[in-house]
């Protein structure tokens, strides 16, 4: 099914990928996977989320294809968010529950 935002996506993160991607700014990364349904029901809200939040930037990163990280990063359940700021880790809403758009802001707006 094709998305409509501008998240990019990742299909395999390592460590190397990720200190890359995460050491300037603010980062948020969603794990996330094809086979979700939890998952899926946060996309159409995607976009919103990266407009209100518009000074980070957004990576879906499919949890299957990264599977050793997730497991190193503590990552069992999906849809999860991690964010860093500057290559920090400054927050993380990780757990196996269907999350809401407000959910989500919610978390994004504690981190500030």
């Amino acid at each position: 099914m094709e998305r409509f935002f501008k998240m990019e996506q990742i299909k395999e993160l390592n460590k190397d990928k990720l200190d890359s991607i995460t050491k300037n700014g603010r980062v948020v990364l969603e794990f996330s996977a094809g086979w979700c349904p939890d998952c899926r029901f946060l996309d159409p809200f995607m976009p919103e989320i990266e407009k209100d939040f518009s000074d980070s930037k957004f990576y879906q990163i499919d949890r299957d294809g990264s599977i050793d990280l997730a497991k190193e990063m503590n990552i069992m359940g999906i849809p999860s968010f991690v964010v860093y700021q500057d290559g920090k880790e400054i927050g993380r809403l990780v757990n196996k529950d269907r999350k809401t758009k407000d959910e989500v802001e919610s978390f994004l707006r504690s981190l500030d």
